[in-house]
């Protein structure tokens, strides 16, 4: 019996001394963690700020003339295409003012070629004057007339001069009238165009302000707003530091923008900067920046605030871990790397910019090194491991 107890202990002795299952040498067990191979990936340079949506363009519908409105055709919140009839005001008033203009144009014209008919009549006895006057002068000098007679074919010349004359007059003022008159059925036509008003831009319709069968006067309050969304501006702000590289960036293409609503991130939107204002907010040292979408499905709503992220250049070949690796220590920022006899070294890293769920490693890590993404707090320098799947490092060990 004795026998057997010491060859028992001596079996245990032996096993701590060459370290048990999925131990090392002294009988440290393998503590489960979850690791990740360090990459080398293209990275963004980006800034994070937030930013205000807003409609490319906002119109008020106003009515240009005055009457009492008959019909709206559509539906308040609706999107509409340019062109779309929105309002009916009653055309009666201005239908009779076109057929009273219209009269107008009429008797102008009977009127000019009533003048006209005149005028041929004057010329004609111009002309027959003009020949009596010679003959009755030839006539005085040949002692075959008086002298009266010549006169009064010389003052009957000049009366019929001064009646075409005159008829030329009547003539250019009944042109006038006509002109006048053709230029009022032409505000007549218009007025009576304005009668039906259709949507200045495509968008989106606001609230109802003016319902049907009240009057309405000549560009007095807005009957509705229309709000344009697609395309769609992003407003926000970086810091002035920033403003010569997105000047210089953005001169070359233009900078690529994402705006993530912050209700429902899993939707992002892509554009592009768009305008870099002319001078920088003193009071916040800051530049104005706006981007366009194209907001096609309109995930981007007026007034809406978004995470905005301006992509400035791009970092080839950088090497990349994920973010959990990375702890902070008493000497600055450093990693577990796993060795290939599975035990862990702390290794002091310099972290660059992040991204994403990721960080940039600058110095400590090269691509292909493995890393501990989670269970860092039961870890010290030569301790073994066992990799394990992140879903289990959820649960109990």
């Amino acid at each position: 019996m004795c026998g057997c107890l010491l060859f028992l202990a001596g079996c245990k002795q032996e096993q701590a001394q060459k370290g048990g299952p999925g131990g090392m040498p002294g009988g440290i067990p393998a503590t489960p963690v979850s690791v990740a191979k360090a990459t080398q990936e293209s990275v963004p340079t980006e800034l994070h700020v937030v930013g205000t949506v807003e409609a490319s363009a906002i119109v008020q519908v106003k009515s240009l003339i005055a009457g009492q409105l008959l019909r709206v055709a559509f539906t308040e919140g609706q999107n509409v295409k340019q062109g779309d009839l929105l309002f009916q005001i009653d055309p009666r008033p201005f239908d009779d003012a076109l057929h009273q203009a219209e009269a107008a144009i009429e008797r102008d014209r009977a009127q000019v070629a009533q003048y006209q008919a005149a005028l041929a009549r004057d010329e004609a006895q111009t002309r027959f004057a003009e020949t009596d006057a010679a003959r009755q002068e030839q006539l005085h000098k040949e002692s075959l007339a008086s002298k009266m007679q010549a006169d009064q074919a010389l003052t009957a010349l000049e009366v019929n001069r001064a009646t075409a004359r005159a008829s030329e007059a009547t003539i250019n003022t009944a042109r006038a009238a006509l002109a006048s008159d053709l230029a009022a059925v032409e505000k007549a036509k218009l007025d009576r165009s304005h009668c039906e008003i259709h949507a200045p831009l495509s968008g989106r319709t606001g609230n109802l302000l003016v319902h049907a069968g009240n009057l309405v006067k000549e560009n007095d309050v807005p009957l509705v707003v229309i709000h344009q969304v697609t395309p769609i501006f992003v407003n926000f702000s970086v810091p002035e530091q920033h403003l010569s590289a997105v000047r210089r960036l953005n001169a070359g293409h233009p900078l690529a923008v994402r705006a993530v609503p912050r209700e429902d991130a899993a939707h992002s939107s892509l554009g592009h900067l768009a305008v870099i204002d002319n001078t920088v907010d003193s009071t916040t040292g800051t530049i104005h920046l706006k981007a366009t979408f194209p907001n096609a499905d309109s995930t981007l709503w007026p007034g809406q605030f978004v995470d905005t992220v301006l992509t400035l250049d791009t970092i080839q070949n950088a090497t990349v871990v994920p973010a959990e690796a990375v702890q902070a220590g008493q000497q600055g920022q450093f990693v577990f790397a796993v060795k290939a006899d599975n035990t862990v070294e702390i290794r002091p890293v310099t972290a660059g910019r992040a991204f994403g769920k990721k960080v940039v490693i600058e110095k400590g890590v090269a691509p292909g090194d493995t890393v501990v993404t989670d269970g860092q707090l039961r870890l010290f320098p030569g301790a073994p491991i066992r990799a394990v799947d992140a879903a289990k490092m959820e649960g109990p060990q």
